[in-house]
C-alpha cells in the first residue's frame, strides 16, 4: 500500500474524527483494494490517438473502452489525484465534501432559493480525483425512467431511446444481489461496475418500505420494469467498499501499454485550428509546467456539467458575446453553458423517533465497526452515507403512467445527527438558522425523507468568471425560476409528511419536528405557502448537474453536440458526460453518466472502423523519454512534452 493511498489529502484526514484516523491504520492489509493501484504515468508523449479530459464517471469508462483497441494510444488527463482509503468507506460520504478531492464550487447568490445558506449560495460538490464525483457521491445506482430516454429520441436524438441505452447499462453492470441479477432483462453480471444492496441496514428501511405500501405503492426494483414504487437502495459498492469508476474501469486495465494516465493535470484549453476548425491538441498544467499534447484522431471532453462547458468556452467554443468579453477568440458560436439542470430538493425535514437506530458517529465510527469493515467488509460502515431507501411517487401534477415526478431519498439520520459538525457546513447552513431550528434536536434519533424534484422546468447557466482556467466558473442554477417547480416539490413534501404518519413509522414513535423554520414565520404553518418558503430556504442540491452541453439534432439551435456527441462546428471534438443530457433523467445521474461513457465509446469506434484505422507504428507514435519540457519544441509560447 502506498502512503498516498493510505493518507490521502491532509484536508480530508483533518475532516475526520481522531478516532477514525487512529483506527484506520488497522487496514494495513488493504482488504478493500486487491485490484492494485493506478500509477501516474511518467511517459507522456507528444502525440496520442485520443486524449480524454476528465477521469470521472464517464471519462474513466471512455479511457477503458478506447484502449480495448490495442493500436489506439490514449492519454487520460485528470485534474486531481488518486483515491484514498477514506473515500473507500461508504459511510464517510459526507466527510469527503469540502476537502481537496472536491472542486468546492458554490453557486452565485440566489434570490429565490438557498436562502438559509451562507450568502444565499448553494455548495456544489464536484469530484476532483480519479473517478470524479463517483468518489464523492452516495453511491446510489439509479438509471432513470424509460420515458426519459424515449423523450430524448423524440427530440431528434436518434439512437438514445430506452431500448438503445439499456444494453449499455447492462454491459457495465456486475450485479451481486442474486434476486436482481437473475432478472437478465434488466440487470447484468460480469461487467466492470459492481452493484449490490449494502450488507448493512437499520430497521428503519423496513418501516420506509412498509410505509410506502400503506400509501399504496409497491415494493419493487425501480431499476427494472417499473419505476413507481419503494425499494431498498442499490449501490455501487464492492465487498463493502465504494466502487468508483476509477476502481471499476481504470484499475483492471492499468497495465495496458496503450493507456497513459496523467494525474494532477489541469487542462487550460483545447487548441483548435482557426482555419480548419479541427481540434488538434490539449494544453495542460502539471507540476508547475505547461504542456501541449497533440491528438491524431479525437479529443474527448468528459469533465462534467460544470467543467466541460468551462473548458469549451476557454477554448473559444461558446456564446460569442460572452467569449469576446474575455478577449477569447471565437472558434464557433454555440449555446455552451445554457440548459443547466439539477435535481433540487427539500433537505431540511426532521422526524424524531424513539429507537436507537439512526446514523451517528458514536455508533458507526468506533473500533469494532472499523475492524469489522476492514477485515470482513461488513457492518455499519458499509451504509451508503446513511441513505437506505429510494422511492418514486406521483403528485397531483403527474399525468402519465409510471413517470413519477418526485423521488424520495430515505436517510437514517438528519443534518442534526452529527451535532452540526459536518452536514451543516456541507450545506452551508447559517449559524443563526442552525441555532434557532436544528440545535434543539442535535444528537437525537432522527430520520429524514428528502423529496427531490425530478424534471425541473427551470434551467440555469454556466459562465466564465475569468479567462484564467484556475478561476471557478459562475454557476447559476436559477432554482424555482419557474413557479411550477416549487408547486410540484410542495406536493412531494406533503407525501413525505404522510409517510411519517403511517403505522409503520408510528410504531417506532415517529413525530415530525414542527418548529417553525426561520424566515417563514409570516406564513400560516403547514400551508402550501409555508412549505414553499421552507423549500426556498433549505434548497438542497443532490449533485446532479446536467444539460450544459445539450445534445440535439442540427435543427435544434439550443444544441451543442449532435446525437453522436460531436461538437457542432468543430472537428475531432466530442463531449461525453452528463452535460449532453437534453433533459435531466428522473433519478440519480451516476449510472446514466457511465452509460453515456459506454455508448459514447461505441460511437467513436463506429467512426473509426478497422478498415479506417491507421496502423500505429513506433515511428508514428513518438519515442518515449522521461517526462520533461523540451525547450526546443516551444512554439508560440506553447511547450510540447515528450516522455
Amino acid at each position: 500500500m502506498s502512503l498516498a493511498y493510505f493518507m490521502g489529502s491532509v484536508n480530508l484526514w483533518t475532516a475526520l474524527p481522531p478516532l477514525i484516523i487512529t483506527s484506520l491504520f488497522f487496514s494495513i492489509f488493504e482488504r478493500s483494494n486487491p485490484e492494485g493501484r493506478v500509477s501516474d504515468t511518467n511517459e507522456i508523449k507528444i502525440e496520442y490517438d485520443f486524449i480524454v479530459i476528465g477521469a470521472g464517471s464517464s471519462g474513466a469508462v471512455v479511457a477503458n473502452r478506447l484502449t480495448e483497441v490495442a493500436d489506439w494510444k490514449v492519454l487520460l488527463l485528470e485534474a486531481g489525484g488518486d483515491e484514498t482509503i477514506v473515500s473507500d468507506i461508504p459511510a464517510t460520504a459526507f466527510y469527503l465534501q469540502r476537502t481537496d478531492i472536491d472542486w468546492q464550487y458554490r453557486t452565485v447568490a440566489q434570490s429565490g432559493s438557498c436562502l438559509a445558506f451562507n450568502d444565499n449560495k448553494c455548495n456544489w460538490p464536484r469530484g476532483k480525483i480519479l473517478g470524479g464525483s463517483s468518489v464523492l457521491n452516495y453511491m446510489l445506482y439509479v438509471r432513470g425512467n424509460k420515458k426519459d430516454y424515449d423523450d430524448w429520441e423524440a427530440l431528434g436524438n436518434t439512437g438514445w431511446s430506452f431500448d438503445n441505452v439499456l444494453p449499455y447499462f447492462i454491459k457495465s453492470e456486475d450485479n451481486r444481489n442474486p434476486y436482481l441479477a437473475a432478472n437478465t432483462q434488466y440487470h447484468g453480471t460480469g461487467g466492470y461496475l459492481t452493484v449490490q444492496e449494502p450488507p448493512f441496514s437499520t430497521p428503519l428501511v423496513k418501516a420506509f418500505i412498509q410505509g410506502g405500501q400503506e400509501l399504496g405503492y409497491e415494493h419493487l426494483d425501480c431499476n427494472g420494469a417499473q419505476q413507481t414504487g419503494f425499494m431498498k437502495a442499490q449501490g455501487t459498492i464492492r465487498r463493502g467498499s465504494r466502487c468508483s469508476t476509477a476502481k471499476a474501469f481504470l484499475r483492471p486495465v492499468r497495465d495496458r501499454p496503450n493507456l497513459h494516465i496523467s494525474m494532477n493535470s489541469l487542462v487550460h484549453k483545447i487548441i483548435i485550428d482557426p482555419i480548419t476548425k479541427q481540434a488538434t491538441a490539449v494544453r495542460f498544467e502539471k507540476d508547475g509546467q505547461i504542456y501541449t499534447v497533440e491528438a491524431r484522431k479525437e479529443i474527448v471532453l468528459s469533465a462534467g456539467a460544470v467543467n466541460s462547458p468551462q473548458l469549451l468556452m476557454l477554448s473559444g467554443v461558446g456564446p460569442a458575446d460572452h467569449l469576446q468579453s474575455f478577449d477569447i477568440p471565437v472558434m464557433t458560436d454555440l449555446p455552451v453553458g445554457d440548459n443547466l439542470q439539477d435535481h433540487i430538493s427539500l433537505g431540511g425535514m426532521v422526524f424524531t423517533f424513539d429507537k436507537p437506530y439512526s446514523v451517528m458517529d458514536s455508533r458507526y465510527f468506533n473500533i469494532p465497526s472499523i475492524l469489522n469493515w476492514t477485515i470482513n467488509g461488513v457492518g455499519p460502515l458499509t451504509t451508503l452515507g446513511g441513505v437506505e431507501g429510494l422511492a418514486w411517487v406521483n403528485t397531483k401534477f403527474a399525468t402519465e403512467s409510471d413517470w413519477p415526478d418526485i423521488q424520495f431519498m430515505f436517510v437514517a439520520g438528519t443534518p442534526t445527527s452529527d451535532f452540526g459538525s459536518i452536514v451543516k457546513a456541507n450545506n452551508g447552513v447559517r449559524d443563526d438558522v442552525w441555532d434557532a431550528y436544528y440545535k434543539p434536536v442535535e444528537g437525537r434519533d432522527t430520520w429524514q425523507v428528502i423529496p427531490k424534484l425530478l424534471r425541473p422546468e427551470s434551467t440555469g447557466t454556466i459562465r466564465l468568471a475569468s479567462a484564467d482556467p484556475h478561476t471557478a466558473p459562475l454557476i447559476d442554477p436559477k432554482y424555482f425560476e419557474k413557479e411550477q417547480d416549487l408547486k410540484v416539490l410542495v406536493e412531494g413534501t406533503k407525501i413525505a409528511l404522510a409517510l411519517g404518519k403511517t403505522q409503520a413509522f408510528q410504531q417506532i414513535g415517529t413525530k415530525f419536528y414542527d418548529a417553525i423554520f426561520p424566515g417563514c414565520e409570516q406564513f400560516t404553518p403547514w400551508t402550501d405557502e409555508y412549505w414553499g418558503c421552507f423549500i426556498r430556504h433549505y434548497s438542497s442540491t443532490i449533485y446532479h448537474a446536467s444539460g450544459s452541453c445539450k445534445m440535439g439534432p442540427s435543427s435544434d439551435k439550443t444544441a451543442v453536440v449532435d446525437p453522436t456527441l460531436k461538437v457542432y462546428g468543430i472537428k475531432g471534438l466530442r463531449v461525453i458526460d452528463c452535460s449532453i443530457m437534453p433533459k435531466i433523467v428522473s433519478g440519480n445521474t451516476n449510472a446514466p453518466a457511465i452509460m453515456i461513457g459506454e455508448k459514447g465509446s461505441d460511437l467513436i469506434k463506429a467512426d473509426w472502423p478497422l478498415s479506417k484505422r491507421e496502423n500505429a507504428t513506433a515511428s508514428q507514435f513518438k519515442q518515449a523519454l522521461p517526462i520533461h519540457v523540451e525547450e526546443s519544441n516551444i512554439e508560440k509560447g506553447e511547450n510540447f512534452v515528450s516522455s
